[in-house]
């Protein structure tokens, strides 16, 4: 995977979850309105796979609550 990106926006506020190659691992970052609320790095790609699924989580819910993709 070289990267995973979820933008989403609703009401003038935004939610990105990326995920990323770096040179130790993998990046996991999720931002609020452009302010980073969680940076993480993973060596182990069954932690990344994990991140992952959790994203997929939340942005659903978040689009349950009328959230749109961007």
């Amino acid at each position: 995977m070289h990267a995973f990106t979820k933008h989403l926006r609703n009401d003038g506020h935004t939610r990105r979850y990326t995920i990323a190659m770096t040179s130790g691992g993998w990046e996991v970052l999720e931002e609020e309105d452009s302010r980073v609320v969680r940076r993480v790095e993973y060596q182990d790609w069954h932690r990344v796979e994990r991140a992952r699924r959790i994203i997929t989580i939340h942005t659903d819910q978040l689009q349950d609550a009328g959230w749109r993709l961007e």
